[in-house]
């Protein structure tokens, strides 16, 4: 007798085809609905309250004129504005080429088998997690006094790049270590060097997601107060830095320093704050699917 083809699927096949969902897989994915969908509506709720607070001072005087604590209708952010440019802009100096260049050599040219590059390594995925205060109090400690910076520009970017280093080397590992194998072998059967296939082949190939990865980790050292608070940031400047060297402030303290008065036109003023730092972060997070879709490499 000739077997026949069909053969009797498995019961949770069946199950699934004949019978539908399972009642409990159901309650797991409208449990998992319920919980995006509040997530959603309390941030559209903020948005729409922010937006609507501080559309009367959304004008050119936030960004033109200097903070005014007697008349609030003629404040505005301009010192903050610039200020929160100078620290972002040393920050991602000093820390996107340390963390690129660590992730380069953790994932090209370390050792595995070496207790310290297991301890590199473990070290880097730790200082991860810890909580941005305590890099306020070692930049305070180490940085501002230890080291004679004072409250400066430069105190306060060297502090945000170690808080968001590890998360540079990270991304930046991950885009490396997705590169396929095949392209290195190829390019060292060639006879290309290692430097040479890392230069020529790897580092374009991992662009999308290291750009991805610094700019995301930049967009959390913009919104970052505590530390800054903790090293000495004015919260009542009225000129603008002019070098590293320069006192400074940043847009968080700024938005602190307005929701701490009690007069209604400051609560404005932090709303149109927030809706500039806000839109900041929206245009830093575009340039980032932007160069991520731009520069991504199809296996």
């Amino acid at each position: 007798m000739i077997p026949t083809a069909a053969t009797s699927d498995p019961p949770e096949v069946t199950r699934l085809r004949g019978r539908g969902t399972p009642l409990r897989e159901r309650f797991f994915r409208l449990g998992l609905w319920a919980s995006l969908a509040v997530g959603v509506l309390f941030l559209v709720g903020l948005l729409t309250y922010v937006v609507v607070e501080g559309w009367p001072r959304l004008n050119s005087k936030l960004w033109t004129n200097f903070p005014d604590v007697i008349d609030p209708s003629n404040a505005g952010a301009q010192s903050a504005i610039t200020g929160t440019v100078w620290v972002v802009s040393c920050t991602a100096l000093y820390c996107l080429p340390t963390g690129v260049l660590t992730a380069i050599y953790l994932e090209e040219y370390a050792d595995r088998d070496r207790w310290w590059n297991r301890a590199i390594e473990i070290n880097i995925q730790n200082l991860a997690a810890v909580p941005s205060i305590v890099y306020g109090i070692l930049g305070l400690g180490v940085i501002s006094r230890g080291l004679g910076f004072g409250q400066t520009v430069l105190t306060a970017s060297l502090t945000l790049s170690l808080l968001v280093l590890p998360i540079v080397i990270i991304s930046s590992r991950e885009a490396i270590r997705a590169v396929p194998q095949s392209v290195r072998q190829a390019s060292l059967s060639l006879g290309a060097t290692q430097w040479q296939t890392v230069r020529r082949q790897v580092l374009p190939a991992a662009v999308p997601g290291m750009a991805t990865g610094s700019i995301l980790a930049l967009s959390r050292a913009i919104g970052e107060a505590a530390p800054l608070l903790l090293l000495g940031g004015l919260t009542f400047i009225t000129f603008n830095p002019t070098g590293v060297q320069s006192q400074f402030t940043v847009l968080p303290i700024q938005i602190f320093n307005w929701i701490s008065q009690s007069r209604a036109e400051f609560t404005a003023l932090a709303s149109a704050a927030i809706v500039v730092l806000l839109v900041i972060l929206l245009v830093m997070n575009s340039l980032a699917i932007w160069l991520r879709n731009h520069f991504t490499h199809r296996w």
